[in-house]
């Protein structure tokens, strides 16, 4: 109940677009179709899925004050948190470099399509945001650590989806020329945002 609890959370209430707008760049630029929506979607959420719990166990067992005990006592009372932004980045680059050589072995199409969003990833704010949040919160242990970023991500695949298929449809539709394009996606966007505060407070 408890990871459920943290996975509904991170996805709906503390929701990485909606709540924090973060990750807006990539969010605007390839949610013009569903497909590139999911592609890019499914990246972060992979990414989101590797990286936190790395990031969990970088942080408990080497950057926090202490966390080099286990090296012995000369090393009880040292403190490398303030590494803790550049490893963090090297993380997630490092599995971004991954996901970028898996896309493009096994879906060339998709790849094509993301263009450069793809490996601009890796500066993705929501998912260094998902790391600083996940040091912020000290969760118990790696599995909740993990579930954080399974429902940090999810939450930025639905967000990105929802956009990409409403932009689908109303295409073809009559929209005043100031409000075509990036316009429409924030005034849909900020809407969409105002609808998930309607899971603040929802708890199992």
């Amino acid at each position: 109940m408890e990871y459920l609890n943290i996975f509904i959370k991170s996805a709906f209430i503390d929701n990485m677009v909606f709540t924090f707008f973060f990750g807006m760049c990539s969010y605007l630029a390839v949610s013009k179709t569903v497909k590139t929506a999911v592609g890019l979607g499914s990246a972060v959420i992979f990414v989101l899925v590797v990286t936190t719990p790395i990031n969990y166990l970088l942080e408990t067992l080497v950057l926090q004050e202490g966390a080099l005990s286990w090296l012995g006592d000369e090393y009880a009372t040292m403190d490398l948190s303030f590494l803790s932004f550049i490893m963090f980045i090297a993380v997630i680059a490092s599995i971004v470099q991954l996901v970028e050589m898996l896309v493009e072995k096994f879906s060339p199409a998709l790849y094509g399509a993301l263009g450069i969003f793809l490996p601009l990833i890796a500066v993705n704010c929501a998912i260094l945001g998902a790391a600083l949040f996940m040091q912020q919160k000290q969760f118990a242990n790696i599995g909740q650590a993990t579930v954080y970023g399974l429902g940090s991500g999810f939450g930025w695949f639905i967000a990105i989806v929802l956009i990409a298929a409403i932009r689908e449809k109303i295409k073809y539709s009559h929209i005043p020329g100031p409000m075509r394009g990036v316009g429409m996606a924030f005034l849909l966007t900020g809407l969409m945002g105002l609808a998930f505060l309607g899971f603040l407070g929802f708890e199992l």
